[in-house]
This record gives structure tokens, C-alpha cells and sequence, in this order.
């Protein structure tokens, strides 16, 4: 292509802008993907930015620094800048500049670097956790420190390769089935094969750790289930609530060799431990007190795991990164649909459960019909005279909250499930306030935190079976809720700018449909307030997988339902 037909301008400063209404905005949009962050994402212009983490993942996954460059050359409108190209050629070197190796009971830090093994014996972090200099690029390290010394060395900025290997876990016969208990065929997709052959390398020491990255509803689960196949081991699953615990726990005894006396679920209602162990975050870092010990963190030693699987790896909460630090001995995947996370800690993901093993752009499988097509729409709205003075009063938080809590958006809610009065409609939201009215107004069931599990359960029962076609979730509604057929959803507020959860939102509704019909996303934002600043960020990661946003005044879709 001519240099004025490319999409991209590489700035020195590691930015990279790429035009969006441009023929090769697609393909340049899936290529920067692999080794650079989607930072700001307006009309025409979205920014993003090469770290030295989007480089170490590209470095995992095999990238190199000559095909990065490559690809920036092949895209960008001008000369790439030298320092670009050194900073690339910089970080990518760093990857696997430090190994972490075993020796028989041993475990060593090796380099060839050797003024970077100097450097590392007189560092105050790092220093303490080396237990003697074997030779001039080889230090003992305490097997219990493994995940700290990784830690520490990429925060230095060398981000170690672990090649130490793994214990075996306890044997454990599974295998896929490829006929389901209903009489339909069952086959694992040619993405999910590869997904876990990725994680697996043929069972080398370059394998066995690491994330995989995969839309909602394009069957992470099976990835899992395919992972376990490889390793053969007795396996701890770690999820996000116990309607996830027992979607895992239906389908692995649905689409595996393993019956329902194998795998156990470790929840407030049950304490099954199983050659297969299902529990929730929430289970692990539940404690009495501030003071007291984490009760139940002693099922990670229970038995013999030779597979930790975390679902969701991307909420993983603090406490459990902790004693993850302590289990870099176990085979461990992260499974998610992204790997944005609000806090910051993207490189204890990185370290403690390794890097990212396999991605693939949502657009890719919607293009091959194993998600559903989805279009976007932020509805936005205004406020009337008097919420708009007490917002003008208002601190920033509770400014977020007026805006969010809206009471305008009701008659939008309304309208947009009239239009939809043929679908199966999810309403879901960040304030419980908000959804108990809109429950009482439009007569639709709700499911919050405190909705017993029972309930839940059948509440998304009778809406899979079509029975209910409209349901109110509050965040429990984020994750792991196996209803294929809703095609629709109703953002009324959600949790400030969390990109992390607009995806988990949008994920609800992207199982492919029955009737090859679109899916409908409405994210409702009040006009000129912080809500309509945060939906910016909130739409990040969705804008970096393809996804645009058409933006509606509430007035004009009000008005053309009146004419309808």
C-alpha cells in the first residue's frame, strides 16, 4: 500500500496512533493487539501504547523483535523512530535473559548476563532470597521463593523464563467424550485444541503455565477441560461464585470420562474434596476477622494437584496471588476474556501464573460463527433541572452515582423492552436501589447477591427455558451465567471505568443464537457527568477487539418509539 493509504503513526514516545476509518484498520488493529495496549479510543484516532509487559507477553507467545518491527514498518504512514525500534529490540532481549532452572533438588538463577548477576546479588530485594553463588551466572535459590525471585526481577525489569519444571500430581484418567448425555455429538473446536496445546508445549518445561485469553461464550471451559486431558492429573478449579463452581462441575461431568463421584465442590454449602475440586475466590479468602488466618487456604495442599486451573485469572484477589507465589512447583492456566485488570496487577498475572500462551480477536470468531455478532449502542440521556443542581453540589463519587442512578433511564428501560418484547432481555446494573425498582415497575425477577443459590438457579433455569424473557442481575450477573439464548442486555450503571467488567457485560449475551440473530448491547449513560467520562474508558478493551459504539439520544429513540 502507499505510505498515505497506511493506518498508523509510530511516535517516539512508544504511542502509536491508527486511523480508524482506514481500509487496513482491521488488520493493523489485530496485529498491534499482539504486543501493544489500547490506551484512549475516540472517533477517529485510537492510541496505543508498547510497554515492556505487552512486549514480554509477545515474547511468551513467540514473537520476535524483527517481526514486530516488521509489522509496525508494514502499517505505519512514516519512518518508525529508531528509539521505537531500539526500545522494542530492549525489552524483547529481556525476556528469558534470566532463567529459572532445577538441578536436581535445586533450583537455580541462571544468566549468561554476568554483570546482571552481579547487579542481582547486591540488589535489596532480590539479594536476600539468594542462597549462595555457584558460579559467575548461576545463583541457589530456595525452592519457596520462586515466585517472590519473579516477582522481584520483573519489577527490576527482567522478567524470568521458568524452566523449572513442575511436580507430576497425582495420576488422574480423563478424557473428552464425543457424545453428550442428550444423544447430541460433542467436539472440541480447532481455537480450543490449540489454546491448550499452547499451554501444554508437549509437556516441557516451557509449558504448564500461563494464560489463555478467549471471548465469553467462546468456551473457556472446554479449554480447561482440554488441559486437563493433557496433564492426566488431579486438578484444583478456582471460579468466581457457586453458580460458576456448578457450571463447571455439570460440564465436566457432561463432556468428560469423570463421573460425579470425581469432582467435588468446596463451597459454604458443601466440603467435597475430590481427585476434581471446585471452589470460589470468595471460599479461599474468606477469614473470620482481619486478625485471623485464611481457613480453607489449606486446600491448595489437600492433596496431590497437578493442575490449578483459575477461572476468570483476571479477578484473581490479593490473598490468593499470595499463596500462589508458594505453588510455582504446580502446573497453573488462567482462563479469561481479558487480561485488563483495574489494579494494576498485570504483572503479578504474568509472573505468578505465567504468561499470556494464547489469544485470539473476538472479530475473528465472530467472523467464524463461534460467537455471535453483537452492535453496541450507548444510549445517552439527561438530566432533569433539579437532579442536575444536586449533582453540581455533589463530591465526585456520589456525582458518579446520581448520574448513574438516573431516574430518566426507567423510561428508556421501558421502551427499549418493548422493542425487544420478542427477546430474551438481561437488565444489569450496579446499584441495588435501582434494580429493585425496575424490578417492581416492570414486574421481572431479580438476582443479587443475597438471592439464594436455589433461587438463582431456577430463576436462570425458567429464563433458558424461555418461561421468564426479561431478568434483572446485579454484578453476580457478570460472570459464568450459562444462558445461550439472551440476545439482549440493558446496562443501567455499572463500576466506574472498569473495562474488565463492560467486556464480562457484553460476554453475556455473545453465545452464538439458534436463529443467527444479531445481539443487542445497550450501555444507558446520563449526557455532560462522570458517567459519560468513565463509559469512555469502560468501552477500551471492547474498541481494541473490533467492537464500535454507536451513540443515541434517549430523546430521538423515545421519539421514534412514540411514532412506531
Amino acid at each position: 500500500m502507499n505510505d498515505s493509504e497506511r493506518p498508523i503513526i509510530v511516535q517516539s514516545d512508544r504511542s502509536v496512533l491508527v486511523e480508524v476509518d482506514n481500509s487496513a484498520y482491521p488488520q493493523a488493529r489485530d496485529v498491534l493487539a499482539q504486543f501493544a495496549e489500547l490506551e484512549k479510543s475516540p472517533e477517529h484516532f485510537h492510541t496505543y501504547r508498547i510497554t515492556p509487559l505487552s512486549l514480554w507477553n509477545a515474547a511468551a507467545s513467540g514473537l520476535d523483535a524483527e517481526g514486530i518491527a516488521e509489522s509496525l514498518r508494514r502499517y505505519a504512514r512514516y519512518d518508525v523512530p529508531d528509539n521505537v525500534l531500539a526500545d522494542v529490540d530492549e525489552f524483547i532481549g529481556r525476556y528469558g535473559r534470566v532463567t529459572l532452572e532445577a538441578a536436581g533438588d535445586d533450583l537455580h538463577l541462571v544468566s549468561n548476563d554476568h554483570a546482571l548477576m552481579v547487579e542481582l546479588g547486591s540488589h535489596k530485594q532480590i539479594a536476600p532470597m539468594l542462597v549462595a553463588r555457584i558460579d559467575a551466572g548461576r545463583y541457589l535459590i530456595a525452592r519457596h521463593t520462586r515466585g517472590r525471585v519473579k516477582q522481584a526481577l520483573i519489577k527490576l525489569g527482567f522478567p524470568v523464563e521458568d524452566l523449572a519444571g513442575y511436580v507430576e500430581g497425582a495420576p488422574m484418567d480423563v478424557a473428552l467424550t464425543d457424545l453428550l448425555p442428550e444423544g447430541e455429538s460433542f467436539s472440541i473446536r480447532e481455537y480450543q485444541r490449540d489454546a491448550a496445546d499452547s499451554f501444554w508445549a508437549g509437556g516441557s518445561a516451557r509449558g504448564g503455565s500461563g494464560v489463555v485469553v478467549l471471548p465469553c461464550g467462546a468456551g473457556k471451559t472446554i479449554v480447561g477441560m482440554v488441559a486437563m486431558g493433557l496433564v492426566q492429573r488431579q486438578t484444583l478449579i478456582l471460579t468466581t461464585s457457586i453458580t460458576a463452581v456448578r457450571q463447571w462441575r455439570r460440564e465436566l461431568i457432561e463432556k468428560t470420562s469423570l463421573t460425579a463421584e470425581d469432582v467435588g465442590e468446596y463451597t459454604g454449602e458443601a466440603k467435597e474434596v475430590c481427585p476434581v475440586t471446585i471452589t470460589t475466590y470468595q471460599m479461599l479468602t474468606y477469614r473470620p476477622s482481619d486478625e485471623s488466618r485464611f481457613p480453607h487456604f489449606e486446600l491448595f495442599s489437600r492433596m496431590d494437584w497437578g493442575l490449578l486451573i483459575y477461572d476468570e485469572v483476571h479477578l484473581l484477589p490479593a490473598p490468593v496471588f499470595r499463596i500462589t507465589a508458594e505453588l510455582q512447583v504446580r502446573r497453573r492456566l488462567g482462563l479469561t476474556a481479558t487480561l485488563v485488570r483495574e489494579d494494576g496487577h498485570e504483572e503479578d498475572v504474568f509472573t505468578l501464573i505465567g504468561p499470556k500462551r494464547y489469544d485470539v480477536p473476538w472479530k475473528t470468531l465472530e467472523a467464524q460463527g463461534w460467537i455471535a455478532q453483537a452492535e453496541c449502542t450507548e444510549v445517552r440521556l439527561p438530566m432533569n433541572d433539579d437532579l442536575r443542581m444536586e449533582y453540581a453540589l455533589a463530591d465526585k463519587r456520589a456525582k458518579f452515582r446520581l448520574a448513574s442512578e438516573n431516574p430518566a433511564k426507567t423510561e428508556v428501560v421501558e421502551m427499549l423492552l418493548r422493542r425487544h418484547r420478542d427477546d430474551l432481555v438481561l437488565v444489569i446494573g450496579q446499584y441495588l436501589d435501582q434494580l429493585h425498582a425496575l424490578a417492581e415497575l416492570i414486574d421481572a425477577p431479580i438476582i443479587t447477591g443475597r438471592t439464594a443459590n436455589v433461587d438463582r438457579d431456577e430463576l436462570y433455569a425458567r429464563f433458558r427455558a424461555g418461561e421468564l424473557t426479561t431478568l434483572i442481575v446485579s454484578k453476580v450477573g457478570n460472570f459464568a451465567i450459562d444462558l445461550p439464548d439472551a440476545n439482549v442486555l440493558i446496562q443501567v450503571s455499572g463500576t466506574f471505568g472498569s473495562r474488565q467488567e463492560e467486556a464480562q457485560r457484553l460476554g453475556r449475551i455473545l453465545r452464538p443464537k439458534k436463529d443467527g440473530s444479531v445481539a443487542m448491547f445497550y450501555s444507558l449513560v446520563t449526557r455532560e457527568t462522570r458517567e459519560q467520562e468513565f463509559s469512555m474508558n469502560r468501552q477500551l478493551f471492547l474498541t481494541e477487539q473490533g467492537y464500535r459504539y454507536r451513540v443515541a439520544s434517549a430523546d430521538d429513540l423515545l421519539a421514534d418509539d412514540d411514532v412506531a
